[in-house]
């Protein structure tokens, strides 16, 4: 970061402002500059482009790229039998380690330098990543081997599994139904033993959904608990990355790998958070532990879904757990304040070139314009990444026919809902969080866990290429009214199979208190070796 030498010549970073620029500008924003003031502007930003062009030059701090590694390759379809693979690589991590041995397949919604990241949809398609997200060095830090991307929905912004832009993903049980998503490649594929772990993001249920659909483990840890850095955002405040597995004992010992403190790169993080060896907690006893079955998560359900997972929780009665039902109301209402977050936090941070949600007060000599950034890239401190900055602002601007019909038609609510409302909704959405998270806290003082069907039905088959728009968008938001509260609320929220019904399986949502993930774990574990042993007995 040393001085520039006077003589050499150097590119401009940002192309000056001409007189008719700055008053195109200023008349579209309607501030009635003089010309005088016009001349001013254009000469003041002369100078202060100088500032951008050092800013140019230096060089940032950047996230570490410590192994090895080559681009890889798009699998063919004998190596892709259930289209659950984005792009195969090769990334052997340390000799030692927790994760040793292990075989892990990163969601691509998530970083990983120099392999391709198509989130799931064309409008990213081309686009490589020169860092690893902070999770991938974690992994590999603990002796993991990333043997490839898994596929994932269109830029996340679906729960339904069939919105890859490049083929449905198709459920290990029956592969002409669903998986759910968004995370649907990492589910899968730890079904199908590909890979023995895998990461996963979750806005609205991404991790537990296809975990339920695919018979898997899949834990959305508390809010802030594990790094988001280096991972596609939807909202700030309900994104959550963690692990997903076939047992729940893999899922904890992940779990103990990818959380803690990331140095301030992550805002969603506390400095003081602290990270157990969950492994070590897992117990079969919970003599003492008070399970609530939250009656409004089961008035939703199909009802051989409710009869599944009611009588899996009831199996806890058996390693000295009270089970009872409880009572939340506040859970129904859980799905209508996410919405307004989901649909206008997503447009704004992804999709709409970053121009609405936080205030800015630009000052320029003496004109004041108040304008609306987005979270993503204004408003924090932490790591930031001006590559995908880039290639989403290009895609944004030159491919919107790609983006899916369930994303076009959340585009065009949160469009109008933040421009003729100001984001009044969101604001009002985000205050009630607080309201519902005390709600599940109450709940929460008398019980160590709740319990609930993950998803309210078993998964259908995969829509005909003739499907309807409205058939195709309806899907979605169908599976996350249990889910996706808890996003709001931040909670530690995990899906373990209860059972199968017409041979498709069934989840059964266990969530605890902030922070206490490790109870949280240690229920499904105690859960996961009940159900073991009596499938052993049955045999």
């Amino acid at each position: 970061m040393g001085d520039r030498k006077a003589d050499l010549w150097h590119s401009p970073a940002v192309h000056p402002l001409s007189k008719e620029k700055v008053k195109e500008i200023a008349d579209s924003l309607n501030l009635g500059c003089s010309s005088e003031e016009i001349d001013v502007y254009t000469a003041h930003y002369r100078e202060s482009l100088k500032s951008y062009q050092r800013v140019h030059e230096l060089v940032e701090p950047a996230l570490p790229v410590r192994y090895p590694r080559t681009p890889g390759y798009r699998p063919k379809p004998e190596e892709n039998t259930h289209n659950a693979w984005y792009y195969k690589c090769d990334i052997k991590g340390a000799a030692t380690g927790k994760l040793s041995g292990k075989r892990v397949g990163i969601k691509d919604n998530t970083a990983v330098a120099g392999v391709p990241m198509m989130n799931g949809s064309k409008i990213m398609e081309g686009y490589v990543p020169e860092f690893d997200a902070t999770i991938v060095t974690r992994i590999l830090d603990a002796g993991g081997h990333i043997i490839g991307k898994t596929a994932c929905e269109d830029v996340c912004l679906s729960a339904g599994g069939f919105n890859n832009a490049m083929a449905p993903v198709l459920n290990p049980a029956k592969k002409d139904h669903l998986t759910s998503g968004s995370s649907s490649g990492s589910a899968v594929l730890l079904a199908t033993g590909e890979i023995d772990l895998a990461s996963g993001g979750d806005q609205s249920g991404s991790i537990r959904l296809p975990a339920c659909w695919c018979g898997i483990v899949g834990l959305k840890p508390t809010y802030g608990l594990v790094p988001y850095t280096g991972c596609m955002p939807i909202d700030m405040t309900i994104d959550h990355c963690g692990p997903m597995a076939r047992s729940v004992y893999d899922c904890a010992l992940m779990l103990e790998v990818l959380a803690g403190y990331d140095d301030g790169r992550d805002p969603r993080q506390h400095p003081n958070t602290t990270v157990p060896e969950y492994t070590k907690l897992l117990s079969e006893d919970l003599s003492g532990k008070r399970v609530g079955l939250v009656k409004e998560g089961f008035e939703i359900c199909e009802q051989d879904v409710n009869d599944i997972v009611r009588a899996a929780a009831k199996m806890l009665i058996g390693a000295g757990a009270a089970v009872e039902e409880v009572s939340i109301p506040a859970h129904k209402d859980g799905i209508h304040i996410w919405t307004p977050i989901g649909f206008e936090g997503a447009y704004q941070t992804m999709i709409s070139d970053n121009v609405y949600l936080l205030v800015f007060v630009l000052l320029t000599v003496n004109c004041i314009y108040a304008s609306y950034i987005s979270a993503y890239s204004v408003g924090w401190k932490g790591q930031h990444f001006p590559s995908l900055l880039d290639k989403l602002g290009q895609a944004c601007a030159t491919r919107s026919l790609d983006y899916s019909e369930g994303v076009r038609s959340r585009m065009i609510l949160a469009d109008y809902m933040t421009k003729d409302y100001h984001g009044r909704f969101y604001a009002k959405a985000q205050n009630l969080g607080r309201w519902l998270t005390n709600e599940y806290n109450k709940a929460l003082a008398d019980y160590d866990v709740l319990i609930m069907p993950t998803i309210p039905y078993k998964a259908p088959k995969i829509p005909r290429d003739d499907i309807t728009v409205a058939e195709r968008i309806s899907v979605s938001l169908s599976l996350i009214p249990n889910t996706a509260p808890f996003n709001i609320s931040g909670h530690p929220s995990l899906s373990v199979n209860a059972g199968h019904s017409n041979g498709l399986p069934i989840g059964m949502m266990i969530t605890g208190r902030s922070f206490d993930d490790a109870t949280v774990l240690q229920v499904a574990y105690a859960f996961e070796r009940l159900r073991d042993k009596t499938k052993g007995t049955k045999k």
